[in-house]
């Protein structure tokens, strides 16, 4: 299937279906996270065991505060503080993989998987519309305005899921690299030849960002004005 998403169906009963689907690159992800987490509950834990039977108590209730790294704690009879390795490694069978349930007979399992994708897509669309892009909540007032700003974040949308498409890239890591074209600067030169503008040079993940969209980067040279003869009189006068 698109995107590397495998599907399995496992059928019940005639009138319910299970589609379990696999996303690699979800995997690889769910992996980086949870090694984030086991390194962070690792260095919480090292040389706990040296820590009096109260102090190691409230350590093991400041962990527990922390949602992440909780989940892999466990307390040994003697009380010593532990690394759960048996959730570490179900959690490890687990990852990217997801369970659907549908009772139409008729869909087939790829068309259950990818429309639950797109459901996905709908709801961050949502999520962006109303976080990045701040469609609600509306500060005019006139109604004008207000039916002009809806249609406006919808453009916008769009442009985020273009811009995502072409690069293949989150809209939140384009827009971090294309944080550098506040750093283009222009400057004004003038000398004996005349005066020109030229602008610094954009870094090389912006111009790879700007060659995905087939966006031309920024001329070197925004204007060149070559000294008059009445210019060069006036300097000789002067």
């Amino acid at each position: 299937m698109a995107d590397n998403l495998q599907v399995k169906e496992v059928k019940i009963r005639e009138d319910e279906r299970f589609i379990v689907c696999f996303n690699p690159e979800a995997a690889e992800r769910d992996a980086a996270v949870r090694a984030v987490m086991v390194g962070k509950l690792e260095q919480l834990l090292a040389g706990s065991d040296r820590l009096s039977p109260t102090r190691r108590a409230e350590l093991a209730g400041r962990i527990s505060m922390m949602p992440g790294p909780a989940r892999y704690l466990r307390t040994t009879p003697a009380g010593l503080l532990r690394l759960d390795k048996a959730t570490i490694a179900a959690e490890a069978k687990l990852d990217g993989k997801y369970l659907l349930r549908c009772s139409d007979p008729a869909m087939s399992a790829e068309d259950i998987a990818l429309g639950y994708k797109q459901l996905i897509g709908v709801e961050r669309g949502w999520r962006d519309l109303e976080t990045h892009l701040e469609l609600r909540p509306v500060y005019h007032r006139r109604e004008d305005r207000i039916r002009a700003h809806v249609p406006l974040c919808w453009l916008a949308l769009l442009l985020v899921r273009i811009i995502e498409t072409r690069t293949g890239r989150t809209w939140a890591a384009v827009r971090e690299d294309l944080q550098d074209l506040q750093d283009l600067h222009v400057g004004v030169f003038t000398g004996p030849a005349g005066t020109f503008a030229q602008t610094s040079e954009p870094t090389t993940v912006t111009k790879t960002v700007l060659a995905a969209l087939d966006v031309a980067a920024p001329k070197k040279i925004l204007q060149l004005t070559p000294a008059t003869a009445a210019d060069e009189t006036g300097k000789q006068t002067d």
